[in-house]
């Protein structure tokens, strides 16, 4: 048997092949749809995946104020963050999100669903997410995907 035909070919930066996407957010529920990007933006998708290599695509969503959330979580949800000051904890709604800046409120989701370590902050470089529906990266030739 010729033990050379199997070989585990691991993906590099410079075997990448990396590609762009659009991704319309309108109706679509938040968790599932994020779960999709992160997917994406990890490379999971891929043959070639390789879990400690930035080998996913590049992902721009239009349209993030349009997301949905199912339930009560509009008003019951809580986004918390720590100023560094004593009694420094501040608490935000969906709902407050939504209306200051809307394209946040998939970033955090997507974020969440990434590793917590240099990697995960190098991928999530990968996304950009916009309210409305125009994007300035029409010159990467993007490909508009449905989830």
């Amino acid at each position: 048997m010729n033990t050379l035909s199997y070989k585990t070919v691991s993906a590099n930066k410079s075997t990448v092949n990396k590609e762009w996407i659009v991704v319309d957010a309108e109706g679509e529920i938040l968790g599932r749809l994020s779960s999709q990007i992160a997917k994406v933006i990890r490379g999971k998708h891929k043959p070639s995946y390789t879990p400690h290599v930035d080998c996913g695509d590049n992902v721009i969503v239009i349209n993030a104020d349009k997301v949905r959330l199912t339930g009560n979580k509009l008003e019951d949800k809580v986004y918390s963050r720590y100023t560094g000051y004593p009694g420094g904890q501040r608490f935000t709604s969906p709902k407050q999100l939504l209306a200051k800046h809307p394209e946040r409120i998939l970033e955090k989701a997507v974020r969440g669903m990434l590793p917590k370590n240099r990697l995960g902050r190098a991928l999530f470089k990968n996304l950009y997410v916009y309210a409305g529906n125009e994007h300035p990266h029409a010159a990467q030739n993007p490909k508009t995907v449905k989830f």
